[in-house]
């Protein structure tokens, strides 16, 4: 190694530091894949408390004990979440007729324009029930595991509720733990890193829901004025979708404009179009500086990637998981920066005045 030239030894060491990182990463990966009945839960169990601690921590300050702070808590998460998913479902429901009944119609609009290809679509879209039973045997087949599948989150669920229990209830222990597992000249910075880090979910995940909050309200509500079929599921659609930053925006808002060209014809589309701009340039000008200011703040090209590789990992609940750990692991980062990253200057001793003792 001494005869190689000092930018090849230390573009050797950042080559092994990167395939120790990365074979890492990679080991984690795998066995949280193969444990995910196991780890989901402690991963949402950790998004739950960080998005309900402040609503713990306000009941626990007014002298309510411990334990009845933490189940009240947790049905507060049962209630929302219930009734969040309750209006969702309901909405699409209810919606749902509407919004095939106007692709229905823009497919029979396709068929006078277009002829040949706009009449295939139409008979594709009548005929909907012909082709489903020609599938059906192979949906039957995916019964029993669609059913596990369903038993499997469930289950998952249930887990992440108690576990949430026990961890607002004993948040206060968290400390003392996290330093009794570390060695002791790094417990403070490991505490101090571990605290940043979970700011940052919490942060990330109480500013998420207040920006979806307004997004779904003040889309629902241009919708509405518009007379687009569907606006209160496409509300609920945008809400959802705002848990997966530019993403999900992005398709709810596609979605929308889709609905309304089909429903109401281009001039309301275009309508639509700039409701939905309104409200994205309203989130990234207004809502997120304001809001998220107080959290770790990423670039959009950071979320993509994280987004991507989340669900290259593990799908939809990837993507959901992917931007919040990737907030925590950025506040561990700047942590990092702002202990380390003038080190030198600082071990640097000053220099010594002249005529000094």
């Amino acid at each position: 190694m001494q005869l190689l030239p000092d930018p090849v030894r230390r573009l050797a060491a950042w080559c092994a530091v990167v395939l120790l990182v990365t074979g890492v990463g990679w080991v984690v990966i795998r066995l949280c894949g193969v444990f995910r009945t196991a780890v989901v839960p402690v991963l949402l169990a950790l998004l739950g408390t960080a998005l309900l601690g402040p609503l713990y921590r306000r009941l626990v300050q007014i002298g309510m004990q411990r334990s009845l702070a933490a189940v009240i808590t947790c049905v507060a998460v049962v209630a929302v979440v219930g009734g969040a998913v309750y209006v969702v479902v309901t909405a699409l429901m209810d919606s749902g007729a509407q919004i095939v009944d106007s692709l229905r119609h823009a497919a029979k609009s396709l068929a006078q324009h277009f002829g040949a290809a706009g009449t295939s679509l139409d008979d594709m879209v009548s005929h909907s029930r012909e082709l489903l039973t020609k599938f059906g045997g192979t949906a039957a087949s995916n019964v029993i595991s669609g059913v596990s599948v369903v038993g499997e989150s469930i289950a998952m669920a249930v887990l992440a509720l108690f576990l949430v229990f026990f961890f607002l209830r004993d948040s206060d222990r968290v400390t003392g733990l996290l330093r009794s597992l570390v060695p002791r000249g790094a417990a403070d910075s490991v505490e101090v890193m571990a605290r940043r880090a979970f700011e940052a979910v919490e942060g990330f995940m109480r500013g998420t829901t207040i920006i979806a909050l307004i997004d779904a309200i003040c889309i629902t509500v241009g919708l509405l004025i518009l007379g687009v079929p569907g606006a209160i599921g496409l509300g609920a659609l945008v809400f959802v979708g705002a848990y997966v930053p530019y993403l999900g925006a992005f398709l709810s808002g596609a979605v929308a404009i889709l609905v309304a060209l089909a429903d109401r014809g281009f001039v309301i589309a275009l309508w639509a179009l700039g409701v939905v701009v309104a409200v994205q340039l309203l989130e990234g000008h207004v809502l997120q500086p304001v809001i998220q200011s107080r959290t770790v703040q990423m670039h959009p090209a950071a979320v993509l990637l994280a987004i991507t590789a989340g669900a290259s990992v593990a799908g939809i609940l990837g993507m959901l998981l992917a931007v919040p750990l990737t907030a925590a692991a950025f506040g561990v980062a700047h942590e990092l920066k702002e202990r380390y990253g003038d080190g030198e200057a600082d071990r640097t001793p000053p220099p010594e005045p002249e005529g000094g003792r």
